[in-house]
C-alpha cells in the first residue's frame, strides 16, 4: 500500500449472501491515534495555511478524498 493511513481487509462472504461480494475494503486510520503526545518542537504550517488545511501541525494532517475521486487507492498487499 502506498499510503499509510489506508488499511485494507478481506470481509467475510456468505454463501448465502444476497449482494455480490466486494473483494477488499478499506478504511482509514486517523494518524493522532499513533501520537500519545505532543513532543516540543513539532513542525508547524504557517497560520494561514493552518486554517486552510484545518491542522498546525503536519504529522495530523490526513487530508480528505471523497471514494468517488479514486484519490487513494489500495491493492491487494499481503491478502
Amino acid at each position: 500500500m502506498s499510503d499509510p493511513q489506508l488499511r485494507a481487509y478481506v470481509p467475510f462472504v456468505g454463501p448465502f449472501d444476497p449482494c455480490p461480494p466486494k473483494a477488499i475494503r478499506t478504511y482509514l486510520v486517523p494518524p493522532q491515534l499513533f501520537i500519545p503526545f505532543q513532543p516540543m518542537g513539532w513542525p508547524q504550517f504557517s497560520p494561514a495555511e493552518a486554517l486552510r488545511i484545518g491542522t498546525l501541525w503536519p504529522a495530523l494532517y490526513s487530508p480528505y478524498t471523497p471514494a468517488s475521486s479514486k484519490g487513494r487507492k489500495v491493492e491487494a498487499d499481503g491478502i
